[in-house]
């Protein structure tokens, strides 16, 4: 059994160094060292909120997520990777912002927990879940390819307008990401049976056990989402 945990930055010091330290292990070890997202300025910020998948006997933390909102001190992640490609991507958060929104970012896991759905999909769909409590009203990805199919899973669009099509080479020029948006957190529009059931199950009992399919088997998660705010 893995546990999937949502807690404020600022409330818990010791889990945010465990997730930079193992998002920092997996990027350096696929050479990349400049992510925006992986700046440790976030663990202060009061705006951001942090998923971890751990083990809930050791307390290692094998993978996890951000959510950085636009309540917080700093702007989104996604505007500081890509503004300076297409400015524009600040007047589409400005926007939003003003009925409250947010990034999921920094998606990671460890090699221990590789195919079990943590570094795109469990992770995703906690976060999703969580922005009803957080009050964010859209939520921005700037996603690889192989989790375009993932975000589109959940009702995440295409920013088509910025970019190229969306797409920026990030975050170096050998890599292509794709700025999506999903437009409303509450209504999941486009977002698959599947996503809508376990969303809305999360959301109406954020602390509970389930187990999970994933490509490779089914996996026995304690979700701990109640953030007690």
């Amino acid at each position: 059994m893995l546990r999937l945990r949502a807690f404020k930055a600022v409330d818990d010091p010791e889990s945010c160094q465990k997730f930079l330290k193992g998002h920092g292990d997996i990027l350096s070890s696929i050479g990349v060292n400049k992510v925006t997202s992986n700046k440790a300025t976030w663990v202060e910020n009061p705006g951001t909120y942090v998923l971890v998948v751990e083990d809930p006997d050791s307390l290692e933390v094998l993978g996890g997520a951000r959510v950085d909102t636009s309540y917080g001190n700093s702007k989104l992640p996604i505007a500081s990777a890509t503004g300076y490609m297409d400015p524009t991507i600040h007047d589409h958060i400005a926007d939003a912002a003003k009925e409250g929104t947010g990034e999921i970012c920094g998606l990671w896991n460890s090699r221990k927990v590789a195919g079990l759905g943590f570094g795109s999909l469990f992770l995703t769909r906690a976060a999703v879940a969580i922005t009803t409590q957080i009050k964010v009203k859209s939520l921005f990805a700037l996603c690889a390819p192989y989790t375009i199919a993932t975000a589109e899973s959940f009702g995440y669009k295409t920013m088509l307008e910025v970019g190229n099509d969306g797409t920026f080479y990030y975050p170096k020029l050998d890599l292509l990401a794709t700025a999506m948006k999903l437009p409303d957190t509450s209504i999941l529009d486009g977002a698959s049976d599947l996503e809508l059931d376990r969303v809305g199950s999360l959301r109406q009992e954020p602390n509970q056990r389930f187990e999970e399919q994933s490509r490779r088997r089914m996996v026995d998660v304690q979700y701990q989402l109640d953030l007690k705010l």
